[in-house]
């Protein structure tokens, strides 16, 4: 599938001249990203919308694979964090912070909590490194977050199966985002939302919301402060 058809879903929930977030203009090729030596990248973001929750988003074959995380990424081993996956994102949508206006899909505010780069970690029964979009298409990924705030080793489990039929409607597996390793994370637990600072501004969700100069997306893709 082309990067332009894995962002079908997203394209298809916004208008673009009224939520001023990235169209993909870097992910509307057919043709794979190029091989690089850089890790890929990862992000986690704060969405004040109709209800409040982190979305934790990694790089994946030049999109950002995506999963509502509603009590959000956690550096103790012993919790469990429920992961819903939603739809596939473009890459610029890693550096997007601001407003969402109300009525548009996903209206509220959006902060960059933390981003950085991981290394994917999975490997099979033989010890042999799995390529990790099948690592994630199997339902079980592990990988080690290098972020400003996050760090160590995580894994996403896919459990309840692939997708599962109820009424006639397909329905999204669920997931689970687990710490599996040791290491220094952000103070020991996921902070209180509302007075988390962003990694890219330093500001609060409603600083954001507030300020006039607030980082937003221009509809065209260029980005304005």
């Amino acid at each position: 599938m082309s990067e332009k058809d894995k962002l079908r879903t997203y394209r298809g929930k916004r208008h673009f001249d009224r939520t001023r977030e990235p169209i993909g203009e870097r992910a509307t090729k057919d043709e794979a990203p190029p091989a690089t030596d850089e890790e890929p990248t990862f992000v986690v973001q704060i969405h004040d919308a109709s209800t409040m929750h982190f979305d934790f988003r990694l790089e994946v074959e030049g999109i950002l694979k995506s999963w509502s995380v509603p009590k959000g990424p956690s550096p103790d081993p012993q919790d469990k964090r429920l992961a819903i996956p939603t739809e596939d994102h473009p890459l610029d949508y890693g550096d997007f912070e601001g407003l969402i206006p109300k009525g548009e899909y996903g209206g509220g505010t959006v902060i960059v909590w933390d981003r950085g780069t991981y290394r994917p970690t999975s490997h099979d029964k033989r010890n042999r490194p799995v390529p990790f979009g099948q690592a994630l298409e199997d339902g079980h990924a592990t990988f080690e977050l290098h972020g400003k705030k996050l760090h160590g080793r995580y894994a996403l489990t896919r459990f309840g199966g692939r997708e599962e039929a109820s009424g006639g409607a397909a329905k999204k597996p669920t997931w689970l985002l687990v710490r599996t390793g040791r290491g220094h994370g952000s103070g020991g637990s996921t902070p209180d939302p509302r007075r988390a600072r962003s990694a890219r501004s330093g500001r609060t969700l409603r600083q954001v919301a507030e300020a006039p100069d607030a980082p937003t997306w221009e509809a065209s893709g260029g980005e304005r402060k």
